[in-house]
């Protein structure tokens, strides 16, 4: 999966704090903004197979239709 999304970064005292706005709960930190940035890529891939393998447990039909779906904002 590609998307685009909008990662927010901010100085706090030695560290950055980052967090991705799209994604409440996507958030982490790095001593450097490249580490940050990396952690926050690593943080939102897991949430989002976390996410697709609790959907897929919980799904109670036995064929459920997916698609992709698209906006624009």
């Amino acid at each position: 999966m590609k998307g685009t999304f909008t990662a927010v970064f901010q100085r706090s005292n030695k560290y950055w704090i980052a967090f991705v706005e799209e994604f409440p709960g996507v958030n982490t930190q790095g001593e450097t903004l490249e580490e940050a940035r990396e952690n926050l890529r690593e943080a939102l891939a897991l949430v989002i197979q976390t996410n697709r393998e609790l959907t897929s447990k919980e799904i109670i039909t036995e064929n459920p239709i997916k698609e992709d779906l698209t906006i624009s904002i």
